[in-house]
């Protein structure tokens, strides 16, 4: 899936606004049971999710010249996933947000809806 300079620029723009974690911060959060704990299974032990954040650590280590194709069509889909999670809400319950399912799974996608 080739793109034009706008839209690979339009989708790096979203990915870098979505993904508030650091790629230091996510490996680490990828390591932690409460990040195996949640996601879609994706047929090898492993969520979708967690997949997706070990791509993440591999985009954020690239420079923006360096990204590929398929590098673009992963950021698209971590933005497709974050808008989708967010504006779903978290736990009805703010005290309940920071151990949800909802912020792990979201973590696991390189956002951290409690981090600013």
């Amino acid at each position: 899936m080739a793109t034009n300079d706008k839209d690979a620029d339009d989708i790096y723009t979203k990915f870098q606004d979505d993904v508030n974690m650091t790629a230091t911060e996510l490996k680490k959060w990828l390591q932690t049971d409460e990040s195996k704990s949640v996601g879609q299974d994706s047929g090898d032990g492993s969520s979708i999710g967690h997949h997706s954040g070990e791509k993440i650590v591999q985009i954020l280590g690239k420079k923006k010249a360096d990204l590929t194709d398929d590098d673009r069509a992963h950021m698209h889909k971590v933005h497709s996933y974050v808008s989708r999670h967010v504006a779903q809400g978290g736990p009805e319950h703010k005290k309940d947000v920071e151990t949800s399912a909802w912020r792990y799974s979201l973590m696991n996608w390189g956002h951290d809806p409690l981090k600013k």
